[in-house]
């Protein structure tokens, strides 16, 4: 006697509870922007050089403005924590926003805003993460600039 048609079963059960829609989640979560910052991870991979504004009230001078760009990351979210994923996703996001700071002549990206699903959300110390049972991302949008006289 054979377990095939008892293992296929079991295989099936599992399965359809992983693709099950009703099963899927997409959770809008607010995370503090300083522990995502000082992760070790972004650490090593941030440009000191190219600075970071959250929120508004960005006070001083500006010499170029460059316009206003958006960042939209998503990571793996499968068995991870909601945090660590929505990190990955924070960090592939800025380092977009200082990448593209760096192509047009800019030296900081000032008022950046959430932007999940294009809900805005303006905060100096919060950002807003999507997170899944897959996937998670972050959006973002800021005014990337030169700063000086």
């Amino acid at each position: 006697m054979t377990n095939t048609p008892w293992l296929m079963g079991v295989t099936l059960a599992i399965v359809g509870t992983l693709v099950d829609p009703a099963a899927a989640r997409d959770d809008r979560i607010v995370l503090p922007i300083r522990e995502a910052l000082d992760a070790g991870e972004a650490k090593a991979k941030l440009d000191p050089h190219v600075r970071l504004h959250f929120g508004g009230g960005f006070g001083g001078a500006i010499a170029k403005d460059f316009g206003v760009w958006a960042t939209n990351k998503k990571t793996n979210a499968a068995f991870k924590a909601d945090k660590t994923a929505c990190e990955w996703a924070f960090l592939s996001a800025v380092l977009e926003l200082q990448e593209r700071a760096r192509k047009m002549g800019g030296n900081a990206v000032v008022n950046i805003t959430s932007n999940y699903k294009n809900t805005p959300m303006s905060s100096a110390s919060e950002y807003m993460c999507g997170a899944g049972n897959i996937m998670a991302g972050v959006a973002f949008k800021g005014r990337v600039i030169r700063t000086g006289n």
